[in-house]
């Protein structure tokens, strides 16, 4: 990923563990079981995507929210409310049991790629930010599909 700072593209991977490791418990019952006895049972499967992605959701607010106060001038105003919405939409839409919130989950990520593109195209965000996200959010989307559809 051309031109993504070295330390932002490695805490971005770190932040896909979580998705990873729930989807891949998920998937198999012996490490799904391994996983329970060790890390304790909300950290397995869809409990550990479920947690983590209401929480990334809510960091992404903040990100987007830092953008707008970064430039100070010249924001559309709209910009500082889509900021909120993805915190907004995990606090909302996660509490129907793990199919249901892993759909939204699912659907809060693409929406905040669309939010991404929205904050690049306003010139808020660095140059290389969607050669970082775009990936990053199909990882994220991808195992959340696997409890949101398996």
């Amino acid at each position: 990923m051309t031109g993504v700072p070295r330390s932002i593209l490695l805490l971005s991977a770190v932040t896909l563990v979580p998705f990873l490791w729930g989807a891949a418990s998920y998937l198999s019952g012996a490490l799904g079981s391994w996983g329970s006895q060790v890390l304790g049972p909300r950290f397995i499967g869809p409990y550990v995507q479920l947690f983590f992605g209401a929480v990334m959701l809510s960091f992404h607010s903040g990100i987007l929210w830092g953008f707008c106060a970064k430039h100070r001038e010249g924001v559309p105003a709209l910009a500082y409310v889509f900021a909120a919405v993805p915190a907004a939409w995990a606090f909302l839409m996660t509490g129907n049991g793990p199919v249901s919130a892993s759909l939204n989950l699912l659907i809060g990520f693409a929406g905040l790629l669309v939010l991404d593109m929205a904050f690049q195209n306003w010139d808020l965000t660095p140059r290389w930010w969607l050669r970082l996200r775009v990936p990053v959010t199909l990882v994220t989307c991808a195992c959340l599909a696997v409890s949101a559809f398996l």
